[in-house]
């Protein structure tokens, strides 16, 4: 099985995961969020295959998040616009992201990975 990992190198947790993907001899293919941020169209087939609320793919604990008050903004935009907006710069989107070919995970919780991978 190889899967898409999607990451930001300077992540401490991107790197946790990216050990745990190597330790556990899972091949991967390594895309950069920044500067392959992920489309419009990517967001919204992981989104669908991840199960998962909208919300968990934004990056809620970075800077770009805070700085233009999206906890306030979220709420109120269709999902049409968050798509819109989470495409736009990398560093929105929570990572890593792990994309199978029947499963998103998104963010490193190590017990979900062990059960998916």
């Amino acid at each position: 099985m190889n899967v898409l990992f999607v990451e930001y190198p300077k992540c401490t947790t991107c790197k946790k995961a990216k050990k745990w993907l190597d330790e556990n001899q899972v091949s991967y293919t390594d895309r950069h969020i920044a500067e392959e941020n992920p489309t419009k169209e990517e967001l919204q087939q992981w989104h669908q295959k991840s199960g998962l609320p909208l919300k968990r793919f934004f990056n809620t604990s970075g800077m770009i998040y805070r700085e233009q008050g999206l906890k306030d903004k979220i709420p109120t935009m269709t999902e049409e616009a968050q798509y819109e907006l989470l495409s736009t710069n990398g560093m929105l989107v929570k990572r890593p992201i792990v994309v199978g070919e029947d499963f998103v995970l998104v963010g490193f919780k190590e017990k979900e990975w062990e059960e998916k991978l």
